[in-house]
């Protein structure tokens, strides 16, 4: 039972490969088997503190080094109120995670010469060719201007096409995208405190069109704003793969990686496996999403490219060892090597401002954040339920952590966990 919470707290390289790690110059088989055997103290105390002080019910982390097999560290429950221990297929809510998956899938269409990265979006989805921008970002939705350019590929996989969000917008536009049934995300069957609940848009098309009437934000390629981009992707990439866009993934990535867990919806038949997820105020653990009766088992009306998957440790460690690979899982070629290098380079627009922002002193891949400077070619973000992922292209570390409770910030695992892994790998640069 939800009490006192409100919406807003809810809210293969071989060139570098384990150099961090100490142990240079050994062969690429060497250095999996030793990354296989290694103590992780950092990653276990954090995971043991939480769980052991009655914070949380459990949590699961896995660490993987070039295509050795991963790491996992786990321990706790799915629940607070079960015996179920949690584990590499325990299945949790990967929220904004989902971005990097939306994002790679935009780069393989790429790749095969179905999209272009600074295409305008109106070639394929064309009541988005005359958008209108807020005369500033807290306006009425009728004190609008003309945008100065078009909404292109590239400024949906970054964030700055100057769309907004409800879960980070206020004001008439917030209002607006609610009314619109474009709220963010699903989180629960009860309505939450402070929740307005409107019938959701019925598809993911009606999404895109509901979007379109609405104002941007901000003009185009100007400004790194958190956004409905990457829901908005997944339109784009349904259109152009002329297939729906949750089928398109399930043959592009979830079927070749091995990915049998993953979607946007959990099967009647793994119910069993379905973490809790919680809500923290004042350092209490509030039930907001029981893994028995999750909202997670509906299917949703729409896919949200932007934070609608599900997934576990062991099959979102898959789609990391296939990035880390050049786009190579197990015998299949999933995507091309150049299609991943894109997606894991700087795709920001030249002149788009971040100052003040989540991205400010970073730059931004497929869907994710992306270190610059020393911390250049390390991939990362993380989910609204306190899931965190780290790739390094050029190391070849990939690592995640999994966690049901929100907000993120409650426990700071998005910053805490890339330290301890750092800390444990000898790899500082994964705290981007």
């Amino acid at each position: 039972m939800v009490t006192g919470l409100n919406r807003r707290d809810l809210l293969v390289r071989g060139g570098g490969l384990g150099l961090g790690l100490g142990l240079a110059g050994l062969p690429l088989g060497a250095l999996q088997a030793r990354a296989a055997r290694l103590d992780l103290p950092a990653i276990h105390g954090l995971i043991s503190g939480l769980v052991d002080s009655g914070k949380l019910p459990g949590l699961v982390a896995s660490v993987g080094i070039g295509r050795g097999a991963p790491q996992f560290v786990s321990h706790g429950t799915l629940a607070f109120d079960s015996k179920v221990p949690v584990g590499p297929d325990s299945l949790f809510r990967i929220y904004s995670m989902t971005k990097v998956v939306t994002g790679m899938a935009a780069m393989h269409l790429i790749e095969q010469g179905k999209l272009r990265l600074d295409q305008p979006v109106a070639d394929i989805l064309p009541r988005f060719a005359k958008m209108q921008v807020l005369d500033s970002v807290d306006a009425p939705i009728d004190k609008v201007h003309p945008a100065k350019s078009l909404i292109t590929i590239r400024q949906l996989l970054t964030h700055t096409a100057g769309l907004g969000y409800a879960i980070v917008q206020t004001g008439p536009i917030q209002k607006a995208y609610i009314a619109a049934g474009l709220a963010s995300g699903r989180a629960s069957r009860q309505l939450l405190p402070g929740e307005v609940r409107v019938p959701s848009a019925p598809s993911l098309a009606a999404f895109a069109d509901r979007l379109a009437d609405l104002p941007l934000v901000y003009e185009p390629g100007t400004q790194w704003s958190y956004s409905y981009a990457q829901d908005l992707l997944g339109r784009v990439i349904e259109v152009v793969s002329g297939m729906p866009f949750e089928r398109y993934l399930q043959q592009t990535f979830f079927g070749p990686c091995g990915m049998r867990d993953t979607a946007f919806q959990v099967p009647a038949a793994k119910a069993a496996r379905l973490t809790s997820n919680y809500g923290i105020k004042d350092g209490k653990a509030q039930l907001i999403d029981p893994g028995s009766d999750s909202i997670f088992l509906d299917p949703p009306l729409v896919p949200s490219g932007g934070g609608g998957l599900v997934s576990t440790p062991r099959d979102f460690d898959r789609f990391m060892a296939m990035l880390v690979a050049g786009g190579i899982s197990g015998r299949y070629r999933v995507m091309a090597a150049r299609a991943v290098a894109l997606g894991g380079s700087n795709l920001m627009p030249p002149g788009a401002a971040t100052k003040g922002t989540w991205l400010e002193g970073a730059g931004h891949g497929a869907g994710a954040q992306l270190g610059l400077g020393d911390k250049a070619g390390v991939l990362g973000w993380s989910g609204a339920a306190a899931t965190v992922f780290r790739i390094d292209f050029k190391r070849g570390i990939r690592i995640a952590i999994y966690s049901q409770h929100m907000p993120t910030s409650a426990y700071e695992l998005y910053d805490k966990f890339p330290k301890a892994a750092g800390s444990d790998l000898g790899a500082p640069q994964l705290a981007i």
